[in-house]
C-alpha cells in the first residue's frame, strides 16, 4: 500500500476563520496535513501583543478541523518556532501563504529536500476573503505602518549636520500585521497606540506626526527616534521631508496622485527576514561623513524626480545608491546572511533595500513584475476632507 504523502503548515491562526480553512483544504489535496502552531509566547516575541484565543484554544479549534491529520504547539521560539517538527515529520511538502514565505524557510526545506510551495490567499467558493489582521482591524487597532523608499538616516541631525537632504516615506495600509523589530516602525506605532488606540484622528496629518513624535521622545532621552517614522505613520500616501541640523524636518512634499501611487503598489515587494538581533549597535563603526552624506541626499532628490516621472530604472538605480549610501555609513545595517538573500533576489529584482535600521526584518524589493514568494504592499491614500 502506498504511503501518503505528508504536508505541513505553520502559523498563529488566532481568530480562527474561513481563510484558515480555505488554505487547510487547499494544503489538504498534497497529502495528509500536519499543523504546527505558534507557542503564546512566540507569537507575542513577533507581534507585540497577546493572543485573543491560547493556544490550547488553538490547538482545539485546527484539530477539529477535518481537514487537518494532526496538529500541535511548536516547541521553538521565533519565526523559524517549527524547525524541530519539520525535522521530525519530514514532509513532502511545506505549504505557505505569499506573506508566510521566508528565505530562511526557503533555505531550510532546500537542506531537507522539502518542496515549498507558497499559495495566494483565494477564499473558498462562495466565501468573502478573511485574514486575521483586518478581522482585527474591523473594531481594533488599524493605525498605518510606514517603509522609507530613500533618505532614511538623515532625519538625525548626526547625519544632516553633514549634508542637508529629504527622507522619503510611504504609509501603508495594515493589510498584514508586521513582526516587531522588523523595520516597521513598530516601536513608533506601538506608542501611538497610547495616543490613538484605534485609528488616527480626523486632524491634519503634520499635526498628527508632530504630536507623535513628541510623545515618543521624552525630553532628555538620550537616543531620539527619527520623525521619519512619526511623519511615515501619520501623514498618508508619498511623502518627502527635509532636514538640515535638525530632528523636526523644514518643509514637507506630499503625493497623493492615485497613477503614481498604484505605480510603486506594482512595483513595490517585501520579503520577511528575521527580527532584527538584540544588542546590535549601529552606532559602534560608523563611516558618517560628508561624502556619504551628500550621496544619501542626491539618490533621495533621484527617486523622487523618478517616481514622479515612474521612471522604473531611474528609480531602481536611485533606489539602489540610496541603500548603498546608508550601508557606508552604517556597516552594521547588513551582514553575511542578509547579502545572501540579497543575492538570491538578484534576478527578480532591478533594487533592494532593508526597511529600517537593518540586520534583519524585512526586505524591499523593487522588480518590473511580481517577484515569487513577495508581498505586495497596500497604500495609505489621503483621508477625504485633510
Amino acid at each position: 500500500m502506498m504511503k501518503n504523502k505528508r504536508v505541513f503548515v505553520s502559523g498563529c491562526y488566532d481568530l480562527l476563520h474561513s481563510g484558515h480553512v480555505a488554505f487547510f483544504k487547499e494544503a489538504s489535496q498534497f497529502g495528509d496535513l500536519y499543523v504546527g502552531i505558534g507557542s503564546d509566547q512566540t507569537i507575542e516575541e513577533l507581534k507585540g501583543r497577546h493572543t485573543i484565543n491560547s493556544e490550547q484554544e488553538r490547538l482545539y479549534m485546527v484539530k477539529s478541523v477535518r481537514h487537518v491529520t494532526d496538529a500541535f504547539i511548536n516547541s521553538g521560539s521565533g519565526i523559524m518556532d517549527f524547525a524541530r517538527e519539520l525535522t521530525e515529520i519530514n514532509p513532502d511538502y511545506f505549504v505557505v501563504n505569499e506573506d508566510g514565505y521566508s528565505p530562511a524557510k526557503k533555505k531550510m526545506c532546500d537542506e531537507l529536500g522539502i518542496e515549498l510551495k507558497v499559495l495566494e490567499r483565494i477564499p473558498d467558493a462562495g466565501l468573502p476573503a478573511r485574514s486575521t489582521t483586518a478581522i482585527r482591524s474591523s473594531d481594533n487597532c488599524t493605525l498605518p505602518y510606514r517603509i522609507d523608499l530613500a533618505g532614511t538616516w538623515i532625519d538625525q541631525p548626526y547625519v544632516s549636520k553633514y549634508h542637508p537632504g529629504w527622507a522619503i516615506t510611504l504609509s501603508l495600509e495594515p493589510v498584514i500585521e508586521y513582526n516587531e523589530r522588523c523595520g516597521m516602525s513598530t516601536s513608533t506605532r506601538n506608542a501611538a497606540k497610547k495616543i490613538w488606540p484605534y485609528t488616527l484622528p480626523i486632524e491634519k496629518p503634520e499635526r498628527l506626526a508632530e504630536i507623535l513624535f513628541k510623545f515618543e521622545n521624552d525630553p532628555g532621552s538620550e537616543i531620539i527616534s527619527g520623525a521619519q517614522d512619526a511623519i511615515g505613520i501619520c501623514m498618508p500616501g508619498l511623502v518627502r521631508h527635509y532636514y538640515d541640523n535638525a530632528y523636526w524636518p523644514k518643509q514637507f512634499e506630499s503625493v497623493n496622485d492615485e497613477d503614481i501611487l498604484s505605480w510603486l503598489e506594482d512595483h513595490l515587494y517585501m520579503v520577511l527576514l528575521w527580527p532584527r538581533p538584540y544588542g546590535l549597535d549601529l552606532l559602534k563603526e560608523t563611516s558618517i561623513n560628508t561624502e556619504n552624506v551628500e550621496s544619501l541626499a542626491n539618490a533621495s532628490d533621484r527617486a523622487w524626480k523618478a517616481i514622479q516621472q515612474k521612471s522604473l530604472n531611474e528609480f531602481a538605480a536611485a533606489f539602489l545608491d540610496s541603500f548603498h549610501a546608508q550601508t557606508r555609513m552604517f556597516p552594521a545595517m547588513v551582514n553575511n546572511e542578509v547579502n545572501q538573500v540579497i543575492d538570491s533576489y538578484r534576478s527578480q529584482a532591478l533594487a533592494w533595500k532593508l526597511a529600517g535600521a537593518g540586520g534583519g526584518g524585512y526586505l524591499i524589493l523593487l522588480a518590473e513584475k511580481p517577484v515569487k514568494g513577495a508581498m505586495k504592499i497596500k497604500v495609505r491614500r489621503k483621508e477625504t476632507g485633510i
